[in-house]
C-alpha cells in the first residue's frame, strides 16, 4: 500500500525549497476536532500578497501528513501572491473517504469564515492536489455547498464552495475505473487502499451505490467550478480513462473543463513543478479574471 500512498509525496519532496523571506508560514492552525485529534492546516502568506487563496490539498492514496508539506512546491503560487492554504486531513485507514470528504468541506468553510484574516477574498476560493488530493479537489469543485444557517458553529454556516479547480491524476468514477464497468471500489486495482473505502466496498451491490456517492463524476453541472486537469496517459494507476470520462460528462454538460495529457507520464513525474505554472495560469484567469495573452 505505501508505494502508491506516498508516490505523490515523495514527488513533491524533491522540490526546492522557496526563500523563506519570500512569505511567512503559520503552522498548524486547527481547522476541526474529531474524536480528540485536531485537524491542521499551514498557511503560506507572500510578501506581496494578490488576495485571492489557493488551497492545497496535502494527500496520496488518501493518507496525509504534515510532514509533506513542501513549501517549494507552492513557489509558483506564492510567487503571484497567492496565498497558500495546505490541509492534512484525518487519514486512511482510521477514516475512510466519505469521512476525509468532510474534513475538507469544513476546511473550505474555515478558510472562508476567516478570509478578512488571512487577506483573501472569501468568494475566490481555488483547490489543487494530485491523486487522492486531486480527488478532493474535485469533490469539492462539483459538491461544494451552503453551510447550515442553524449550525451553532458560525464556521459551519458559510460555504464549502470553491471558484477554481486544478489538478493532477484525480480519481473520478470508482465504478469505472480502466474501462466502462471496471468496479475499483476498493477492489481490483485500488485493493491496496480497501482501507480507506471501508466496510461497504464488501459486496458488488454496496460498491456500486458506493461508488457513485463517492465518485465526483456523478455530481458535475454546468456550475461547477471551472476545472483543469493534467494526466500523463501511461498512468498505470489512475488511467487517463479517468480524465476522459470526467471531461466528456462536463462537455455534456456545458461546464468549464480542460485536460491537459501528458505522453508518456506515469502517476507523477520529477517536472511535475512545471506544471504548477499552468495552474497559476489557470487560477489567474478563473479566480482573478486575467486572461493569458
Amino acid at each position: 500500500m505505501k508505494q502508491f500512498a506516498y508516490l505523490l509525496l515523495t514527488v513533491l519532496a524533491m522540490v526546492t525549497a522557496t526563500r523563506a523571506a519570500d512569505y511567512t508560514r503559520t503552522e498548524d492552525v486547527i481547522y476541526a476536532r474529531k474524536f480528540g485529534t485536531a485537524l491542521t492546516l499551514d498557511v503560506f502568506q507572500p510578501t506581496q500578497a494578490n488576495g485571492f487563496g489557493i488551497i492545497f490539498m496535502v494527500s496520496g492514496g488518501f493518507f496525509s501528513s504534515h510532514e509533506a508539506i513542501n513549501p517549494g512546491y507552492y513557489k509558483n503560487f506564492l510567487d503571484r501572491g497567492y496565498t497558500v492554504f495546505t490541509v492534512v486531513h484525518g487519514s486512511q485507514p482510521r477514516f475512510i473517504i466519505p469521512e476525509i470528504e468532510q474534513d475538507i468541506h469544513r476546511a473550505v468553510r474555515f478558510i472562508r469564515h476567516n478570509a478578512a484574516k488571512y487577506g483573501v477574498k472569501p468568494d475566490h476560493l481555488g483547490i489543487t492536489g494530485g491523486s487522492a488530493g486531486g480527488h478532493l479537489s474535485l469533490t469539492m469543485g462539483t459538491q461544494g455547498k451552503p453551510g447550515s444557517a442553524e449550525a451553532k458553529d458560525p464556521i459551519d454556516r458559510v460555504s464549502s464552495a470553491v471558484q477554481a479547480v486544478a489538478c493532477f491524476f484525480p480519481p473520478t468514477d470508482f465504478s469505472n475505473w480502466g474501462t466502462a464497468g471496471d468496479d475499483a471500489v476498493g477492489i481490483g486495482t485500488l485493493v491496496q487502499f480497501k482501507p480507506a473505502f471501508g466496510p461497504r466496498s464488501g459486496t458488488a451491490e454496496s460498491r456500486q451505490e458506493y461508488g457513485k456517492e463517492i465518485s465526483p463524476i456523478h455530481y458535475i453541472t454546468q456550475q461547477m467550478a471551472p476545472t483543469l486537469i493534467i494526466h500523463g496517459d501511461a498512468d498505470k494507476l489512475v488511467p487517463i480513462y479517468q480524465a476522459q470520462i470526467f471531461g466528456a460528462k462536463a462537455k455534456e454538460a456545458g461546464a468549464k473543463f480542460q485536460l491537459i495529457v501528458r505522453p508518456g507520464k506515469d502517476h507523477g513525474w520529477p517536472n511535475m513543478v512545471d506544471d504548477l505554472k499552468i495552474f497559476a495560469d489557470w487560477f489567474d484567469e478563473h479566480l482573478r479574471g486575467m486572461k493569458k495573452p
